[in-house]
């Protein structure tokens, strides 16, 4: 699947979702897949199977016809997004990271999404793992970033590059918010 369909299908997950009232763990319970799957699916850290997609789309109680109306796999070559129309989302088990979506294409076998995070002051989440190349620019602020046991302290205008296979964590003990845009590269 192309990377713009995959995120499309993560974004109406999460939507039917919370339109439904469903938390993870119901959704989980009514699909028969496990809460951290549909927490990765929906945050687009996963692919779902055709399987584990069918089992999550029926539990959501929603006609398969109307789930997938619209979505295309056809790219734009120019490509503008306003402000106002960022992706917002929280990924699960976290607190204090705002994520903005603006950008997910697919390039050549590869998918780029980027996205800018607000990271506020004494926010909390465990170290996590990505699919992905991460790409970190502190745009304003200042952050340490836990990978691998080791601990980098970035300020306005440094970068971050590093494999997100490594066990990560960015960490605000400012007592402003720290800013940043963050760019990952998805092997397909």
């Amino acid at each position: 699947m192309e990377g713009v369909v995959i995120l499309e299908i993560s974004k109406r997950i999460k939507q039917y979702r919370t339109d439904n009232g469903f938390t993870l763990q119901e959704l989980a319970d009514l699909s028969g897949v496990t809460k951290g799957m549909i927490s990765q699916i929906e945050n687009g850290r996963s692919i779902p199977s055709l399987t584990v997609l069918l089992s999550i789309v029926t539990a959501l109680q929603v006609n398969l016809s109307e789930f997938f109306k619209d979505i295309s796999q056809e790219e734009e070559l120019v490509i503008i997004k306003r402000k106002d129309t960022y992706d917002q989302f929280q990924k699960e088990g976290s607190s204090g990271f705002l994520y903005e979506r603006f950008l997910t294409r697919t390039i050549k076998n590869s998918t780029v999404d980027i996205v800018f995070l607000t990271l506020e002051p004494n926010s909390y989440r465990d170290q996590v793992t990505t699919d992905a190349y991460e790409y970190k620019y502190i745009l304003s602020g200042e952050v340490d970033y836990l990978i691998a046991n080791e601990t980098y302290t970035l300020k306005e205008g440094d970068s971050l590059f590093f494999d997100g296979r490594l066990k990560h964590v960015p960490v605000n003990k400012s007592s402003k918010p720290c800013k940043m845009l963050i760019v990952y590269f998805f092997d397909n």
